[in-house]
């Protein structure tokens, strides 16, 4: 996707808001992985959504640049812990802050990234142009999409050790895990901007509905795309043993032998290649390829849906080729 002369210009606000964060020094074993973690890269999405839902409900970007790192902050701080949980050594192609330093020490550096993201939305509570509900709204999105996010965390651990897990279990933790920080993001933005409460829902659920579409969509590309483009061979998840969406949905639809064939791989440690070549065939088989595009499909409609009603402009513009740019994305 070529990057449109707006988009670059709110990338680089973002990026000089996280160089001017005020990150101490000392003490060192603190501060250096919350510093290493942020500049490690990443497509800055989330604070980027902040600051175009603002622009779309006609505000000024300014006053929704504190949100936006705060946003960004706690999503790196998301990955610092699941690398820990994850025990990972790489994060976007680099050491990740686990294996850099050590669990101590990411757990710590995790912490403090909360606490200072937690500080970015204090912000809110001391500037004249927001009144003391706009505040308490933004407060209470915030911690609520910490929580759900954690929720979704855990429900994604319980049902590893689970034989059945349903579709419904399914979205639902993603709504969580995945969706809940995006509807966040498009929220305080529009609240940034002294937006609507139409308008702020209608945002939120642009945020749950991109979030469901984007999980489902790593799910079926880590089954179906070029392993150079994706970074991962095919099946990927199942060679780790991930229930995504793919393998709950083939669970629901086979016979008794072929259930129990493709829970016996998702359990084995060492997957053989043939066995989960044998499980991608049973999903093309059971139709599921096709109806997971198929759904896909409908949560971006949803997504256009919700956006058509906002009046025309730059801003507006720019979530249509970046929602377009998602949807037809392979890796």
């Amino acid at each position: 996707m070529s990057t449109s002369k707006l988009q670059h210009n709110l990338i680089e606000t973002i990026e000089g808001g996280l160089r001017d964060l005020d990150i101490p020094e000392s003490p060192q074993t603190l501060y250096e992985p919350y510093i290493y973690a942020i500049g490690v890269g990443g497509k800055r999405i989330r604070p980027l959504l902040t600051l175009l839902s603002c622009g779309l409900c006609k505000g000024n970007i300014k006053y929704a640049l504190p949100a936006a790192l705060a946003i960004e902050i706690l999503h790196n701080f998301t990955l610092v812990h699941d690398d820990i949980m994850d025990s990972a050594d790489t994060r976007r192609g680099k050491p990740s802050v686990f294996s850099k330093w050590n669990e101590n020490i990411a757990i710590l550096s995790g912490d403090v990234m909360f606490a200072d993201a937690y500080r970015q939305i204090g912000w809110y509570g001391t500037h004249p142009s927001f009144s003391k509900d706009e505040f308490a709204d933004i407060h209470k999105i915030f911690l609520d999409a910490v929580v759900t996010v954690c929720e979704g965390q855990a429900l994604d651990m319980e049902f590893v050790g689970r034989t059945s897990v349903s579709h419904q279990e399914y979205i639902h933790m993603i709504s969580g895990k995945t969706a809940a920080l995006l509807a966040g993001a498009f929220e305080i933005g529009a609240i940034t901007a002294h937006a609507s409460n139409a308008q702020r829902k209608k945002l939120h659920n642009i945020g749950i509905e991109l979030g469901i579409a984007f999980q489902m969509q790593d799910d079926l590309l880590d089954a179906t795309a070029d392993p150079e483009k994706f970074g991962k061979r095919p099946g990927g998840d199942i060679f780790e043993g991930k229930k995504t969406y793919l393998t709950i949905l083939t669970l629901e639809r086979t016979e008794t032998d072929d259930a129990a064939f493709i829970n016996q791989v998702l359990k084995s440690s060492k997957p053989k290649e043939k066995d989960v070549n044998q499980v991608l065939q049973i999903m093309e088989a059971n139709d599921v390829l096709h109806d997971v595009e198929q759904e896909i499909a409908k949560h971006y409609d949803n997504v256009m849906h919700l956006l058509r009603d906002f009046d025309p402009s730059e801003y507006k513009q720019e979530l249509v080729n970046l929602f377009t740019f998602l949807k037809e994305r392979d890796h």
